[in-house]
């Protein structure tokens, strides 16, 4: 950051807050409660099931989800109110906060009408009709917005002009009272299947962002694998790379291991997760059902490996019979001695880390 103090951006849902910034752990905002590309959802929330919607709020937030994104964007159909029931159903289920995500403003302004709490809306955009629109019920509302940069010229491949893109929505936001901080850009990932620099235009104008408007972020991180091979392995690289430039929140699925596990990682290596208190938990927790499985296997027989410990999916690896799991304790360990370390004061100039 240049000189600035860091971004809080505060959300909330019908009992619990959610604060983004750089100095906070990495906010997952679930994507699944979203019928594009998902005909059986879309089939089934036009004619009112809203069952498989159900299932997916509390999966996602049983998987770790800070927030979830609600879309009910589906051809043909009355977006307004199904998405306003849409927010009320997933409000009554869960208590985390929602960001609106809808292209047509009716369907915003229902959403908004009915939510309990701060909410995210995603989108505005930089086309002067869009904003116009969007920001005054933003700020009648008291809501937070995603800032995506682009305008009535379309999706710029120059990273330069979508950062001017981002600043003309903050300034514009500005103008109607609405804070730096209630501004969450994304920046737009492009598929790198498509665009080789994509990943470091991301990185270069996430940087941008925070050192130079010193505003949040956002992104849809599944974007920058589509069409192509083993997806969530790029979206858990890319998501490192992209936090460690300063992306402070993304659009993705918490149901993906690997790429919970790659944010976990990131947060710990931002100094974000104290200690790793919560990457040693997670896996301490993740080791149970493993250990419980060991005492279970019949003398001689492989015992399975649980996936922290390596192994696949459904324990398909296996280790010597009354091996133990070395992980936790080495986590531990680790966690113990930079404790230690701090408190002692390491290092020539004897001051801590």
């Amino acid at each position: 950051m240049t000189g600035r103090s860091a971004t809080h951006t505060i959300v909330s849902g019908t009992r619990r807050e959610v604060v983004i910034g750089f100095d906070r752990p990495f906010t997952i905002i679930g994507e699944r409660i979203n019928p594009t590309g998902r005909k059986l959802l879309a089939e089934e929330m036009k004619a009112g099931d809203f069952s498989r919607v159900e299932r997916d709020a509390v999966a996602q937030v049983e998987a770790g989800a800070h927030m979830l994104d609600v879309n009910a964007g589906i051809p043909l159909a009355d977006e307004p109110a199904i998405l306003a029931r849409t927010i009320q159903l997933v409000q009554s289920l869960v208590d985390v906060p929602l960001s609106i995500d809808s292209s047509i403003v009716e369907a915003l302004e229902a959403g908004l009408a009915v939510y309990q709490g701060k909410p995210l809306v995603n989108s505005v955009t930089g086309e002067e009709e869009r904003m116009e629109r969007v920001l005054p019920l933003i700020k009648r509302y008291g809501a937070a917005v995603v800032a995506i940069s682009n305008d009535d010229t379309g999706i710029s491949e120059d990273p330069d002009v979508r950062f001017e893109v981002a600043r003309r929505i903050v300034e514009r936001a500005a103008d109607y009272g609405i804070p730096r901080e209630d501004v969450i850009v994304d920046p737009l990932v492009m598929p790198i299947g498509a665009m080789a620099t994509a990943g470091q235009q991301v990185f270069r104008l996430v940087r941008r962002l925070r050192e130079e408007l010193g505003v949040n972020t956002t992104c849809g991180a599944s974007n920058v694998s589509f069409g192509m091979p083993d997806r969530e392995r790029i979206n858990g690289a890319f998501l490192p790379m992209a936090i460690a430039s300063g992306l402070t929140s993304a659009i993705t699925n918490p149901l993906a291991a690997e790429v919970k596990a790659a944010i976990m990682a990131a947060d710990v290596l931002m100094g974000n997760d104290q200690d790793a208190a919560r990457w040693i938990r997670a896996h301490r927790d993740a080791a149970l059902p493993a250990v419980a499985a060991r005492a279970a296997t019949p003398p001689g027989a492989p015992a399975p490996l649980s996936l922290i410990e390596g192994g696949g999916p459904g324990g398909e690896s296996h280790r010597p019979a009354g091996s133990r799991p070395r992980i936790n304790r080495r986590a531990l360990a680790a966690a113990a001695a930079m404790r230690d370390a701090g408190g002692r004061g390491v290092g020539s100039s004897g001051t801590g880390a």
